[in-house]
């Protein structure tokens, strides 16, 4: 495994996306175990492109417009999805401060898929590793390991992200104005990467 792979991989991971996004704001609004759990299901998506990339199908979404648009739209539509519950949704932030807990596992499960779907749903991420890991990767067993690699420094660095900012949270909610141009911030920049998804 090679430095410049290592720094690459940290600068591509580091970069604020939609993963980013969507990690520190469940850390503002669940606190760091959602954080942790938003990083988790951020990671658990680069799966399936890691799989594609792997046994070749990535190739064949590079080749294909039609392919690579379909996937292309299916983000683009879960991430106006985002913006515009982010904006309509109220009750979490709220319900968060209080002590009610029956409603955390549905809550934890709601965050890792939404998560998971935000890169499943991305195929920048897949042409990104059709490009990348090939210029590293000699061979499967190579490229299996630097996938890894990759998925390690993605939870672990989304992680530090989202951890940041739950512990941010007490004084976001002490400010309610605050919250309220979080929550438009959030919205806003889910649709402005929609719009530069749509765009791609």
């Amino acid at each position: 495994m090679s430095l410049a792979f290592l720094i690459t991989t940290l600068i591509a991971v580091a970069t604020p996306g939609t993963g980013v996004l969507y990690t520190l704001s469940a850390g503002l609004a669940h606190g760091r175990k959602a954080s942790v759990m938003a990083a988790f299901g951020c990671t658990l998506g680069i799966v399936p492109h890691v799989l594609a990339t792997v046994t070749g199908l990535a190739a064949l979404l590079h080749a294909s417009a039609l392919a690579f648009q379909v996937v292309k739209y299916l983000g683009v539509a879960y991430l106006v999805y985002l913006a515009w519950m982010t904006l309509r949704d109220k009750s979490e932030l709220v319900a968060e401060m209080g002590t009610a807990t029956a409603a955390a596992p549905a809550s934890a499960r709601k965050i890792v898929v939404s998560a998971v779907l935000i890169n499943l749903l991305n195929p920048k991420l897949t042409i990104f590793f059709v490009a990348f890991l090939p210029q590293f990767a000699t061979g499967f067993s190579q490229m299996v390991t630097l996938s890894a690699v990759f998925m390690a420094l993605t939870f672990a660095v989304f992680a530090v992200y989202g951890v940041f900012a739950a512990s941010m949270r007490d004084r976001v909610l002490a400010r309610p104005r605050v919250l309220v141009w979080l929550r438009r911030f959030f919205a806003a920049s889910f649709a402005a990467l929609g719009v530069k998804l749509a765009l791609t």
